[in-house]
């Protein structure tokens, strides 16, 4: 049993060395192994346990930037840590979640995510944040390497957005489409070889400012939300999706 330790301690120390992972994601992918459920493949050279420990990495920056509600009354406790309101499990959900959009995408409805779609929503997202600081801060804390950016951030998003465009009432259920890609191996479009460009960051300002608000009516509410998380702190709603 030594020897194993041992092994596997040297390949995530020359993993974190090499820069292929954070430095938290050895801690990560010893004390909690890779999932055996479903084998996803290694896709622009990540494989499943890496991509859980850089997914960790960017919910430990949204969780910084977080406002906390500070001596309410409704909610009097101190903000807590990231892995007290998130757990291994639930990280690891995120992952497969975006891969299995992914998959359905690809083999459903024949439109697989390229490297190129991947760069654009790279592109839009460094153009159109209405927080440059946070953006920046994401970037950094994935070795402002544009593969892991590509695939660990952008991903996720142009993924659930091609789901919820290209699903219609005439397709199968989103559900059942999905299920079936979790019974498969998922083949992620992007090849190892892909060449990602980082994006400049913009600093322009977008049009929001904090604590403004704009009525909206019939003719201009916002989209309908489908497939999110709600939840309430006790003090305010989060709607997460």
């Amino acid at each position: 049993m030594k020897a194993v330790a041992i092994v596997i301690c040297a390949v995530t120390a020359c993993l974190v060395l090499a820069g292929k992972l954070p430095a938290t994601a050895g801690k990560l992918a010893l004390l909690h192994p890779e999932p055996t459920k479903v084998s996803y493949p290694a896709a622009a050279g990540l494989t499943f346990a890496e991509r859980v420990a850089y997914q960790r990495t960017i919910e430990d920056v949204y969780w910084r930037h977080r406002i906390w509600p500070r001596n309410s009354g409704e909610n009097p406790n101190p903000k807590p840590s990231l892995d007290a309101v998130m757990s291994q499990a639930q990280l690891e959900e995120k992952v497969a979640d975006y891969l299995r959009n992914s998959q359905a995408l690809e083999e459903d409805w024949q439109q697989p995510i390229t490297s190129g779609q991947l760069q654009a929503e790279m592109d839009r997202m460094a153009q159109h944040t209405r927080q440059p600081e946070v953006l920046r801060e994401l970037f950094q804390a994935l070795g402002n390497d544009p593969v892991v950016i590509a695939e660990c951030l952008a991903r996720p998003v142009l993924a659930a957005r091609l789901v919820t465009n290209v699903h219609g009432p005439s397709k199968e259920p989103l559900d059942s489409s999905r299920a079936r890609a979790d019974n498969q191996m998922p083949k992620l479009m992007t090849a190892a070889s892909a060449h990602y460009t980082l994006p400049t960051i913009s600093d322009a300002p977008n049009g929001c400012i904090d604590d403004t608000w704009t009525a909206t009516s019939i003719t201009n509410a916002p989209d309908a939300r489908n497939g999110h998380t709600a939840v309430w702190t006790g003090s305010e709603m989060i709607v997460w999706g």
